[in-house]
């Protein structure tokens, strides 16, 4: 479990093949490389991931995680490429202060930012959502989009907008962030159990 709150930007240093659906993706980060267990989960741009190896060069934390074959449909991670900036946060500790709301890393699809308006000192970001989705966006609820905890503005039929405060801007992704990028999408767990115990009674 995550709180969206990214404590780091990784970068990915590599993307490759490794059979039967699987992408092996290594990426650098600033954690501490012996506070990286093998088996501790990620957060990746809002994909939860696996470490299956770790190592440092150059000054900087590797880990390596495989992404199947369902994690490169649903979610940006077939889109990763050497270069490729993420937000990154550790799984949740006992005791940890819960920041943002709370976060499984299970990305539910993509969302396209359609427009980006720079106002004084913060961002307004606009997504497009599928349709299935947009029905557990709420006014002033909760959503994570690529692993970051946001409160949602303005609710449209297929749209919502965001605002982005300045320190936001500085420690995620979402600084360079701009019209057609394609963005991991988790909405609000309350919501999507909500809506699961309707459908079945």
């Amino acid at each position: 479990m995550f709180t969206g709150i990214t404590t780091d930007i990784g970068e990915v240093r590599s993307a490759a093949p490794r059979g039967q659906g699987l992408n092996r993706l290594t990426i650098a980060c600033a954690y501490p490389h012996a506070s990286i267990a093998i088996g501790a989960s990620i957060s990746c741009s809002g994909v939860c991931l696996t470490v299956v190896e770790t190592g440092e060069e150059a000054g900087r934390t590797l880990f390596s995680i495989d992404a199947a074959a369902e994690t490169l449909a649903v979610t940006t991670a077939g889109r990763w490429r050497a270069g490729t900036k993420l937000n990154l946060e550790r799984a949740l500790k006992v005791g940890d202060e819960l920041g943002g709301h709370i976060v499984a890393g299970h990305a539910d699809g993509i969302a396209e930012l359609v427009a980006r308006e720079n106002l004084p000192d913060m961002a307004r970001l606009t997504f497009r959502a599928p349709a299935a989705l947009m029905r557990f966006v709420a006014q002033k609820g909760s959503v994570a989009h690529d692993g970051v905890s946001l409160t949602v503005n303005e609710v449209t039929r297929d749209t919502f907008s965001v605002l982005i405060i300045p320190h936001t801007l500085q420690v995620t992704t979402f600084g360079a962030a701009k019209a057609g990028d394609a963005m991991n999408l988790e909405i609000d767990l309350m919501a999507r159990y909500a809506a699961r115990l309707m459908e079945t009674r």
